[in-house]
């Protein structure tokens, strides 16, 4: 049987990794399937990925490096992401992963204007999501876990909106039938927001934000992580 290819485009803190795994094992937890299900590429340590049409759907991880740093290994896996849509594999990116996709088909990534989000936050589902097929049924408003600088600036052609918040304007979108972007992280937990709030203090305080208030917003996403669940039958479904 197909397995799910999980594209790593980087990893997280050493000391959290050593606690908790990293993206790959949070994303592979949260889809609630066993690791021999899942083909893990490390793009980002210059693994190359298979065909796109070999797996039974693709998720592609965040990462602390950003869009527009155009790296070798996030450049080149554009054309790759490009057949892997136009295949109609199940894709789904994450944070890094959203905004590479936009990229990918034609939109733009960039520095959100108003800087940096972190936290536990809730965003709205537009009206797009509710006839979306990895969306559809959800509740209307729920809350994610948020860490990113950059943004999808501008979407590609064809993309439809699926959930917003006041800050962010696109952090779910469908890219095509079978290609979503999300800009939270359904993969993290109330433990791994927390640590990812206490790591980036000073830049919270930067912003005019107190980290013990923020760290105090920060919630279990149960809702988000099953859209991980979500993709996992699909993937399962197209596997045959």
């Amino acid at each position: 049987m197909k397995k799910i290819i999980l594209i790593k485009a980087g990893g997280t803190f050493k000391e959290l990794r050593r606690q908790k795994g990293d993206f790959e094992d949070w994303i592979i937890r949260g889809m609630g399937v066993k690791p021999l299900q899942v083909r893990v590429v490390s793009v980002v340590a210059g693994e190359t990925p298979p065909e796109p049409e070999s797996g039974a759907g693709i998720v592609m991880t965040g990462s602390h490096t950003m869009v527009t740093h155009a790296e070798e290994w996030s450049e080149k896996l554009c054309p790759w992401i490009r057949r892997a849509v136009e295949k109609s594999i199940p894709f789904l990116g994450i944070c890094y992963g959203h905004q590479l996709l936009a990229r990918a088909l034609g939109g733009e990534a960039g520095n959100h204007p108003q800087g940096p989000e972190i936290g536990t936050v809730r965003i709205n589902l537009d009206a797009a999501a509710q006839n979306d097929i990895l969306f559809g049924g959800l509740a209307n408003h729920f809350p994610i876990h948020v860490t990113h600088t950059q943004s999808v600036l501008r979407l590609p052609p064809g993309a439809r909106v699926l959930a917003s918040s006041d800050y962010e304007p696109y952090h779910a979108v469908a890219f095509a039938e079978s290609a979503w972007g999300v800009q939270f992280h359904p993969e993290f937990d109330a433990q791994v927001m927390r640590f990812y709030v206490a790591a980036q203090a000073e830049k919270l305080r930067k912003l005019d934000r107190d980290p013990e208030w923020v760290r105090e917003q920060v919630v279990e996403t149960p809702v988000s992580t099953g859209i991980l669940v979500r993709f996992a039958q699909l993937a399962a479904a197209n596997a045959g």
